[in-house]
């Protein structure tokens, strides 16, 4: 299916809100139908480009790049490279043209495209502004193609049940529909991190064995863990990129012992670091005996 991709059909609640069923279901039976363009404000621009923190080692891909303003300001203002992918032809060719007059051809490209037929493996930086159905269709390719650690913002839309690990208000008190401001989101792709975990550690003096079998949707983790064979309380899990941390609190020899774990997923690997309470910081390796899969439900 070849569907319209580009950086402006989409707007924000109010007015819009009421019109947008109507424009997707004539985008359904009409994919190549004309849609509303509505420009990213520059300022909204500013603000995905700070939020999703681009510099000089990035490669930014948007997805319905229009006349191409995210890609140009990721090259020329943060020193990145990239692509945005755009079906409208004209608009194409107006980003070519924008990209060459600032100086930054060789780092920003335009592909007249299907955004469902791009590939996007090598991004570390997904931007859009798309239709929130779009955007869930989107979902599943990003956590299989994106590596840990990859960025993704959008404007305006959420991605439903999977919430952004951070998100900003930019006043746009030009805005010519919706109320006057937009709302930016960020995610950062997770790595995987669900399984069965096992690991020693010790505790004043004594080599305790831990074992830890975590659950993970999206970029939270529920555990269920033991620590010298008895149950233990999990809290706080999260992962952000290839960053995992959570607490776990274990009765040991009569008193209560605090855990706080910090470290890297690598493959069937952490490395990281342990505090507990009252009793200093120490290095914290675990290796993962069965492998998990990240739960990417589409219910509320």
């Amino acid at each position: 299916m070849t569907v319209p991709a580009r950086t402006g059909w989409r707007g924000a609640a109010a007015a819009f809100l009421a019109v947008l069923p109507m424009l997707s279901a004539a985008a359904d039976q009409h994919p190549h139908a004309d849609v509303p363009y509505v420009p990213t404000p520059r300022g909204v621009v500013d603000a995905m480009l700070k939020l999703a923190n681009v510099g000089a080692k990035d490669y930014v891909i948007d997805l319905g790049s229009g006349d191409g303003r995210i890609v140009i300001s990721a090259a020329k203002q943060h020193g990145a490279r990239g692509f945005g992918v755009e079906i409208d032809g004209a608009l194409v060719s107006e980003a070519r043209r924008e990209a060459r007059r600032q100086g930054v051809g060789g780092r920003a490209e335009f592909l007249e495209q299907n955004l469902f037929i791009t590939e996007i493996g090598r991004a570390t930086v997904v931007t859009m502004y798309l239709y929130p159905k779009l955007m869930m269709q989107l979902r599943p390719r990003l956590f299989t193609e994106l590596k840990p650690g990859a960025r993704v913002v959008s404007h305006d839309f959420d991605m439903e049940n999977w919430q952004p690990d951070a998100r900003v208000t930019v006043p746009v008190p030009d805005k010519t529909y919706g109320p006057p401001s937009s709302e930016v989101y960020l995610w950062v792709i997770p790595a995987n991190a669900a399984g069965d975990w096992r690991w020693r550690s010790a505790i004043a003096g004594a080599a305790l064995d831990y074992e830890l079998a975590l659950d993970q949707a999206f970029q939270v983790l529920d555990g269920k863990p033991r620590v010298g064979g008895r149950p233990a309380r999990f809290e706080g899990g999260r992962m952000r990129g290839d960053e995992i941390r959570f607490m776990l609190t274990a009765e040991v020899d009569g008193r209560t012992v605090r855990h706080e774990f910090r470290g890297r997923v690598a493959g069937d690997a952490i490395a990281g670091k342990v505090r507990i309470a009252g009793g200093g910081e120490s290095g914290w390796n675990a290796t993962r005996a069965r492998r998990g899969h990240i739960k990417l439900s589409s219910d509320r």
